[in-house]
């Protein structure tokens, strides 16, 4: 890998049927997903982002787009 990389952020990709953790950097998440699960799962959707860290950003998104607000000011 090139120097370049190593300043991305990273990504924790769990697979439980084989027992992996690895960091992934943002930008191939979902391409190194896909290829373990095509290469060792038959395209089953067994690897994925660490569940912990999915919610995070899902929260995170929905705050984002004020979906969390309490609407106070009805």
């Amino acid at each position: 890998m090139s120097d370049e990389s190593s300043d991305d952020p990273t990504v924790p990709v769990v697979c439980s049927e084989c027992g992996t953790d690895t960091d992934v950097p943002l930008g191939d998440v979902a391409d190194a997903v896909e290829r373990h699960n095509e290469r060792l799962h038959d395209g089953e959707d067994v690897a994925q982002v660490d569940p912990a860290i999915a919610e995070a950003i899902t929260d995170l998104v929905a705050e984002d787009l004020g979906l969390l607000d309490d609407h106070a000011d009805d």
